[in-house]
């Protein structure tokens, strides 16, 4: 979805050139955690450690069958009971700035929420710098429509030559209503449209939130906070639809837990963390509904497909 100078058809893995560290406080647990993302091998992918565990223990793929929790967050876990959350942001900005292999060190069991976008990582990435291998990069192409959802809420799949997302929300606070966006995703629009859009909710939830385990570490620092029909920061949205696209923004680390790009339209209404996984289980489950191509492969049809549009 993203490349870098001397890579401008995203045609190779990338990695980090250096490892960067970065701090913050769990949106869920509360609790500071210190995340180190370090260079990873062609082929390798996205691995968390937990650095507060030893062995087997302390490891857990980046990977669609490794979610065990979708509740506010989506989180990941291992056979040996370990699980990392809120990794949907960190996984957006990975994706939208085309790093295909890296590991993800904490010392605890949550991705710090930062300012509750995925601009902080995206910094964070840039200050490391990108490292282009010599491996070709595989994609994951939609060959079929994939769809799941129970009529109000639904996540969806569509062949297309090019990555694309479409995200309709509708909420009766007055502050966010309906919005609907589309975007044809690359690393400038992601930088530029869809990183700084922050997570958000309401506050007539938070205390039920927290019976819950969860939220105990959000804040106005770190999320879109809504009263009634009232944003409640002081400084305001980054957007006047800031929101749904920070629903693209979670899709795109969300469907990122597929193992590589994937070259086709995503379409969300309503839908989340769980829909979105519930989809790509959906689409792994039929085998004559995608394929792997490489990046090579892809690139003319897209290409194409832009030239018939100039001219149309």
């Amino acid at each position: 979805m993203a490349n870098n100078r001397g890579n401008a058809d995203g045609l190779f893995q990338q990695t980090l050139k250096k490892s960067v560290t970065i701090a913050g406080i769990g949106l869920h647990s509360g609790a500071i955690v210190t995340l180190t993302i370090a260079p990873a091998d062609a082929n390798s992918g996205i691995t968390f450690i937990r650095t507060d565990l030893r062995g087997a223990a302390a490891v857990v793929p980046a990977r669609w069958d490794a979610v065990v929790d979708t509740r506010m967050c989506t989180v990941i876990g291992n056979a040996q009971g370990t699980t990392i959350g809120t990794i949907e942001h960190l996984m957006s900005a990975l994706a939208g700035c085309g790093i295909d292999n890296a590991v993800v060190s904490l010392d605890n069991a949550e991705v710090p929420i930062m300012d509750g976008s995925a601009a902080p990582f995206v910094a964070a990435i840039e200050q490391a710098g990108v490292a282009v291998t010599k491996a070709p990069r595989r994609v994951i192409r939609i060959l079929k429509p994939v769809s799941v959802g129970d009529g109000i809420k639904s996540a969806s799949f569509a062949p297309d030559d090019a990555t694309t997302y479409s995200f309709d929300i509708d909420f009766d606070s007055a502050a966010i209503a309906r919005q609907s966006r589309a975007v044809e995703m690359d690393s400038d629009v992601f930088k530029d449209e869809i990183s700084r859009a922050r997570t958000f909710g309401f506050l007539h939830e938070v205390e039920g939130l927290r019976k819950m385990g969860l939220a105990r570490g959000g804040s106005l620092d770190n999320a879109v906070v809504i009263s009634g029909d009232t944003v409640m920061n002081a400084d305001g949205l980054r957007f006047t639809d800031e929101f749904v696209r920070h629903k693209i923004l979670d899709a795109v680390g969300d469907l990122y837990l597929a193992g590589a790009p994937i070259v086709g339209h995503f379409h969300g209404v309503r839908s989340g963390h769980a829909l979105n996984n519930q989809l790509l289980r959906a689409l792994f489950a039929d085998r004559s509904a995608w394929r792997y191509d490489t990046a090579a492969l892809v690139l003319p049809l897209a290409r194409r497909a832009m030239d018939q549009l100039a001219v149309a």
